[in-house]
C-alpha cells in the first residue's frame, strides 16, 4: 500500500475541498497525498462554521477571497501565506487508527520532521490543548493552537482538521509561511482580536526566500517524509 500522489493543480478552495470529498468517499487501500494549489486568494472554513459571523464577506469579495467550506471540522484559515494538502489513510492501512489523536501525533510528526528539514531547527508537538485568547479567536486556525500542532517555542507552524468515516480518515494539513497581508486581515475579520492572536503565534519562515520558493520547497519535504512513512 504505497503512497499515491495526487497533483490536482490549482483551483477555487470549493473545488478542492470538494476533491478532497470525493477522495475520501471513494477511498480504497491505497493512502493517498493530495497536493494542489488555490486560484487566487483563498481561505477555507470548518464544515460547522458560519464564516459571516467572522468575516466581512463584501470586503472578503472585495479583495477578491474566495471561500471554501472544508468537508473536516476546525476553524477559519487564510491560505494566502500557507502550504496546504491532504492526507488520506484507509482504514485497512497499519498506520490508521480508531483514536484521532494518534491520528494527528502520527501525521503532524511527519510534518514536524519535513518543517525541521526547512528550518534546520527542531520543532515540536504541542502535548497540551490551550485555552483561546477569546470566544473568537477559537475560530481560526492560526490564532489558536491546539494539541498536536507542530510549534516553534511559542509559534504554531502547523496545524489541521481531520474527518474519519468507515473508509478511513482525512487529514488536512496547513503549514503557516508568514502572516496573511496585514491589510487583508484588517479589512476581512470583525474581530480586532483575531489578528492579535494571530500575530503572537505566527512566525515568519521565509527567510530571504519569496513565498513561492518557501511553498516549493516545503512541498517537496513533505512529500517525502510521507513517501517514507508510508513506504
Amino acid at each position: 500500500m504505497t503512497l499515491k500522489i495526487l497533483d490536482t493543480g490549482k483551483a477555487y478552495p470549493q473545488v478542492n475541498m470538494d476533491l478532497d470529498k470525493e477522495l475520501l468517499n471513494n477511498l480504497d487501500d491505497t493512502p493517498i497525498l493530495h497536493t494542489y494549489d488555490w486560484e487566487g486568494p483563498a481561505a477555507t472554513h470548518g464544515h460547522f462554521i458560519k464564516p459571516e459571523q467572522f468575516l466581512n464577506l463584501e470586503k472578503a469579495s472585495d479583495h477578491g477571497l474566495r471561500l471554501g467550506r472544508r468537508p473536516t471540522g476546525g476553524g477559519i484559515i487564510f491560505h494566502v501565506s500557507d502550504y496546504a494538502f491532504s492526507l488520506l489513510v484507509p482504514a485497512s492501512h497499519p498506520l490508521y487508527s480508531e483514536n484521532t489523536l494518534e491520528n494527528y501525533q502520527m501525521v503532524n510528526g511527519c510534518v514536524k520532521r519535513a518543517v525541521q528539514a526547512f528550518l534546520d531547527q527542531t520543532p515540536n508537538l504541542l502535548p497540551i490543548d490551550p485555552v483561546p485568547l477569546d470566544e473568537s479567536t477559537a475560530h481560526f486556525c492560526m490564532a489558536k493552537p491546539t494539541i498536536y500542532d507542530v510549534m516553534l517555542g511559542p509559534y504554531k507552524i502547523a496545524g489541521a482538521a481531520q474527518r474519519r468515516t468507515k473508509r478511513g480518515f482525512l487529514h488536512q494539513g496547513s503549514i503557516s509561511l508568514t502572516m496573511p497581508p496585514s491589510q487583508l486581515l484588517q479589512d476581512v475579520l470583525l474581530h480586532e482580536s483575531v489578528k492579535s492572536a494571530m500575530g503572537q503565534n505566527t512566525l515568519s519562515l521565509l527567510g530571504d526566500k519569496t513565498i513561492f520558493e518557501a511553498r516549493s520547497q516545503i512541498a517537496d519535504l513533505v512529500k517525502t517524509e510521507f513517501a517514507q512513512k508510508f513506504d
